[in-house]
């Protein structure tokens, strides 16, 4: 299958075969064709798979050619996205399979001044895309008319419900005419957002490219077995040790993203970390950098790292599992883009081993242990703070010193009274 088998104009054929696109991915021959004729697609996709350019080709083709020009231009597009990374991303994305069209792009999104934003609305663009938050706060000043929206596409829905702003997103879908094209796209399917769909979409196409609660097939999975207190030594380890080009590491917290980003560059190791306390521009030159390969390791939280587009990226390393299952496919479908090979490296604590678990039973499959590990979990066990607690907590860690001096798997240039400072810390 070419592109050109899809009915896609020549100016869009064009700009394809400047960027290498030599034929569509599945979920782009599933949805090109009927979005074309109007109809509303559901789409079951993870980001990676190509669904950005699947909505964008036919938005851009059917809009191309009315003759629309300077202010007289109405918004006939409308993409709404959880991040600023993504919405970024997919107006390059418009942009670049547009460039021999005369469409007019805007990005709208919190976390910097509104005011390009409103003053670029104000000379007319005929494709919107837009996080929840400032959408509505430009709705609620007037700043922005729905009114003309035909095509309306809601991506990474399931992303949307875990970041609240479901609510938000029902608030913008009335305001737009209830007669016109809907895509919708999510990794997964979760009850809340099977309900949406049935509230937004007619009669819609289905496009599926692989099972919601399935990971990439080609990406190599491993999990490695650590106390917390070493995670950041065996991150050190890894990149340094191991072949990797590029890593996306995932925290769950701000605060620990921070943390390790300043560990590894005490390591001399190139990183910075990306997440919500970040402003846009620093969010965006970090990105910038990890893709430019300036920096080797981007450290991120879910929501900040949710949409990143990069390709060829060689890593992603789970500093810490997610509490969500789902979410864990979502990290991952960052390296395997587009059918492409990668590596994911988890790092399982033992407070993180239900999340192992739960994540296993989603994929249905066991994620191989790595057992060459310089830090191998010691510490087995969780002891209350009670007296009993006490007397056991001090038998485990008689046990653990033992297993250490024998194997001196653990802090090999410490002594025996630094590593039961260490147990006595960890425990208490």
């Amino acid at each position: 299958m070419k592109f050109e088998n899809l009915r896609i104009i020549e100016p869009i054929l064009k700009a394809l075969a400047e960027e290498g696109y030599k034929a569509p991915t599945p979920i782009q021959e599933q949805a090109i064709p009927h979005a074309l004729e109007g109809k509303d697609i559901l789409g079951c996709a993870q980001t990676g798979t190509g669904k950005t350019a699947a909505f964008a080709i036919p938005i851009i083709q059917n809009i191309h050619g009315q003759g629309n020009k300077g202010s007289s231009r109405k918004i006939q597009s409308l993409i709404l996205t959880p991040t600023r990374e993504l919405a970024v991303q997919i107006e390059e994305s418009f942009k670049t399979y547009g460039r021999y069209t005369n469409l007019k792009y805007c990005t709208v999104y919190g976390g910097v001044s509104q005011k390009p934003q409103t003053e670029k609305l104000r000379r007319g663009v005929d494709v919107l895309v837009a996080t929840p938050g400032r959408l509505i706060d430009l709705i609620n000043q007037r700043q922005v008319n729905l009114s003309n929206v035909s095509m309306f596409v809601l991506d990474e829905a399931d992303r949307m419900l875990d970041m609240g702003f479901i609510h938000d997103v029902k608030k913008i879908i009335s305001c737009i005419p209830k007669k016109r094209q809907t895509q919708f796209f999510s990794a997964t399917m979760p009850k809340e957002i099977t309900e949406l769909v049935n509230s937004i979409v007619v009669n819609p196409v289905k496009v599926s490219v692989t099972p919601a609660s399935s990971t990439v097939d080609k990406i190599k999975q491993s999990v490695y077995f650590v106390d917390k207190a070493n995670k950041k030594k065996l991150l050190v380890y890894l990149l340094k040790n191991k072949n990797i080009d590029s890593a996306l590491v995932f925290t769950r917290t701000k605060h620990e993203a921070d943390k390790v980003e300043k560990e590894l560059k005490a390591n001399k190791i190139t990183a910075q970390a990306i997440h919500g306390d970040k402003s846009q521009s620093a969010r965006q030159m970090a990105l910038n950098n990890f893709k430019s390969g300036k920096i080797k390791v981007l450290v991120a939280t879910d929501i900040a790292a949710r949409g990143i587009d990069i390709d060829e990226l060689s890593h992603v390393i789970n500093y810490n599992l997610p509490n969500i299952s789902e979410t864990y496919i979502h990290r991952i479908g960052r390296t395997g883009r587009a059918g492409l090979g990668g590596t994911s490296i988890s790092f399982c604590e033992y407070e993180e081993k239900e999340y192992l678990n739960n994540i296993q039973k989603l994929i249905k499959k066991t994620i191989p242990t790595v057992e060459e590990n310089p830090y191998p979990m010691l510490i087995t066990s969780i002891i209350s703070k009670n007296g009993k607690a006490q007397r056991d907590n001090r038998s485990k860690k008689s046990e653990l010193e033992k297993a250490w001096i024998n194997k001196n798997s653990f802090l090999k240039k410490s002594s025996k009274k630094s590593y039961s400072k260490y147990a006595s810390e960890r425990y208490q």
